[in-house]
């Protein structure tokens, strides 16, 4: 077992020949910004100014890859500091014109080297390869006023951005603080002689992982997917880490690092099927990279990382290309990307990566999963529901036997299509803004056959009918019943979107006035919403009107989303079925028994249990869930024939469903 070392020690000695300082390709890019970098500064002058100068400075912890008698390290954890230090070891040196001065400080950035000896001179940092020239030309070399004058935005690099950033605030904070270089030199004494670091070192790589995450006390907080890649890139043979390490890094790039670590939790939400209950880390390890040696940790980054990110990205910013459909597929990814909730995500990911050469099976899915995330978001499903029933896609979608090529839980049941129907006819202008605003532009958008784009930022929702009828106006007259008023005001037929800028001149005009002041004022422009357009073709806004622009309105809604409202227990044929399934692990592990799609056509929508005769012998009342995708409260069914082992583990077994002829309905657990 490899022995943990621990030590305090000065910069003095941390910058010094006995370390040589080596940034891993798999370790994540130079990341501080001015406000990091711009704390430390002030943390550090505020105590050399105010402290008792018996007191010394505690800069944190870094762990190190280090054998007992090589100075080579390399650093585990403490990147950021070292490399923050190091620029600002450069600005005092380069404030410093008496050149022994210089030297002094320049010798904790370089080491000199011994000519006799054969020892060269050489940085005693060396960071990441990609940045490394960069860091090495302009602040090891003390180029700091060029360095001071590049454009951090034109960089090819985050890293290198940053560097230039922070190589100007420490520049100026010298000069702003400091009279003259007398009081430079003292300052940088201080930090020498009394600002001191930890190193924690140990020879295995293992070990300094493993005290990775728990020694970052000023470093910029850890994510998992940092843990992560350390344990991944970590066990790649050597002869292909730098090109993993390189392609891991591309995508981490592309996505953004916030993104990039939403990507690992919607994997593990593919891999796992339920809603997370402990950290990413924990759950990733346990369900999707359970054993990391070279050929797991290759075959995850080649079939489960790149394409899934690639997946993510294209979803995400709604890029897809393709010579037929594009901009059809990318116009639903702009819809579904702006649901205020990303649950939706997972399973578009594994659909797109099974189909994403075929346009027309893409575009239809994308629009069914549009349809049933607006359902579930519109008639308030929960965070549990919507991952339960996202899970269930995931699994139609992996299962082989499954007859749907879109997974038969993307569809909306009679009942549900009902339902959504209902809430339309609402009163939606009493939603939360963020639903009312996504309903009202969806609307819209069926109504331009798609063919508009919307800035929600200059959205605002106006009634026709105002919320306020003063006594003798027009309105009065028009609508005489009260309780015609409060039953039209807030449904969909009474509401159109404008900008702003046309709301703030509404008021409560009479309908004449406010078709003339909406569209026909020649400074404000003609509004381009559909729905506010289509106002113009009415002379009076009256009840009728109002009754008939509301049908009209909610026909526009289900042929878009299409929806069909039916009677709720209609007749079905009752001829003697038999279904053959598989119950999963992840059903299983979820205590959720599915129903078949044939099965489920025979349950009456009016129930909410059913009765099953189980192996000719167990005669249960099986709770049938909202979704009506499946019966709920299986625990004690799924112990007693076997699939919840005593152990707890999860046993997948085959299900025979019949359903006679009465309607009666009874399964065989094999």
């Amino acid at each position: 077992m490899s022995s943990i070392k621990g030590g305090e020690y000065p910069l003095s000695k941390i910058f010094s020949s006995e370390f040589n300082y080596n940034i891993p390709s798999y370790q994540r890019p130079y990341s501080w910004t001015i406000q990091e970098t711009g704390i430390l500064f002030d943390d550090l002058y505020d105590f050399y100014k105010n402290e008792d100068k018996e007191e010394n400075y505690f800069l944190g912890s870094i762990v190190l890859i280090k054998q007992d008698d090589d100075p080579k390290s390399d650093v585990i954890d403490g990147q950021q500091r070292l490399t923050t230090l190091t620029i600002l070891f450069a600005i005092i040196a380069h404030s410093l014109s008496d050149s022994d001065d210089r030297d002094e400080f320049k010798n904790y950035i370089n080491e000199k080297g011994i000519k006799s000896q054969g020892i060269k001179p050489k940085p005693r940092l060396k960071i990441r390869e990609r940045d490394n020239g960069f860091f090495k030309k302009y602040v090891q070399e003390l180029k700091i006023d060029e360095l001071t004058s590049l454009n951090p935005d034109s960089q090819d690099t985050e890293a290198k951005a940053n560097i230039i950033r922070n190589a100007q605030i420490l520049q100026q904070k010298i000069k702003d603080t400091f009279a003259n270089e007398a009081d430079i030199f003292a300052f940088g004494s201080f930090l020498v002689q009394r600002c001191y670091l930890v190193v924690v070192s140990t020879s295995s790589q293992q070990s300094a992982f493993r005290i990775f995450s728990v020694m970052n006390s000023r470093g910029m907080n850890l994510l998992a997917t940092d843990i992560i890649k350390s344990d991944v890139i970590g066990k790649i043979n050597e002869d292909n880490r730098d090109d993993y390490t390189d392609k891991w890094e591309e995508i981490e790039t592309q996505l953004g690092r916030e993104d990039f670590n939403d990507l690992f939790g919607y994997i593990r939400m593919i891999k796992m099927k339920c809603k997370a209950k402990k950290s990413l880390q924990e759950e990733f390890y346990k369900y999707v990279l359970t054993d990391i040696n070279n050929d797991t940790a290759i075959e995850f980054i080649d079939n489960v990382l790149e394409p899934y990110s690639d997946a993510y990205n294209i979803i995400r910013k709604a890029i897809y290309t393709s010579t037929e459909n594009a901009e059809k597929v990318n116009n639903i990814l702009r819809w579904l990307n702006r649901i205020d909730n990303s649950d939706w995500l997972p399973p578009a990911m594994v659909f797109y990566c099974k189909h994403k050469t075929e346009s027309d099976i893409l575009l239809t899915f994308f629009e069914k999963l549009e349809r049933l995330a607006s359902y579930m978001r519109m008639t308030s499903f929960d965070i549990n529901h919507r991952i339960e029933r996202y899970a269930r896609l995931i699994s139609n979608l992996q299962d082989e036997n499954d007859d749907s090529i879109y997974g038969e839980s993307i569809e909306l049941s009679a009942s549900e299509q009902n339902e959504f129907i209902s809430v339309l006819n609402s009163d939606i202008y009493k939603m939360t803004g963020i639903k009312r605003n996504y309903l009202i532009l969806r609307l819209d958008a069926f109504l331009s056959d798609g063919a508009a784009s919307y800035k929600s930022n200059v959205l605002s929702i106006e009634h026709v009918l105002p919320q306020t009828v003063s006594p003798g106006s027009e309105w009065n007259k028009t609508w005489t019943d009260v309780d015609d008023r409060s039953y039209w005001l807030n449904k969909i037929g009474n509401l159109i979107p404008l900008t702003k800028r046309h709301n703030s001149k509404a008021q409560n005009y009479d309908f004449k006035t406010k078709k003339e002041k909406y569209f026909k004022n020649t400074d404000a422009g003609v509004t381009s919403y559909a729905l506010a357009t289509d106002v113009l073709n009415y002379d009076e806004w009256t009840p009728d009107i109002v009754k008939a622009r509301q049908t009209k309105l909610i026909d526009a809604y289900k042929k878009g989303w299409n929806l069909e409202e039916t009677k709720v227990d209609a007749v079905v044929d009752n001829a003697a079925i038999q279904v053959i399934k598989t119950i999963s692990e992840n059903d299983i592990r979820a205590r959720i028994l599915r129903i078949p799609a044939k099965i489920k056509e025979r349950i009456p929508e009016s129930m909410t249990s059913y009765t099953v005769t189980f192996n000719g012998e167990t005669v249960k009342e099986l709770t049938i869930a909202k979704e009506r995708d499946y019966f709920a409260k299986v625990t004690e069914l799924y112990k007693k024939y076997g699939l919840i082992d005593a152990d707890g583990s999860f046993i997948s077994k085959q299900i025979i469903w019949s359903m006679d002829e009465r309607v009666n309905l009874s399964a065989t657990i094999e």
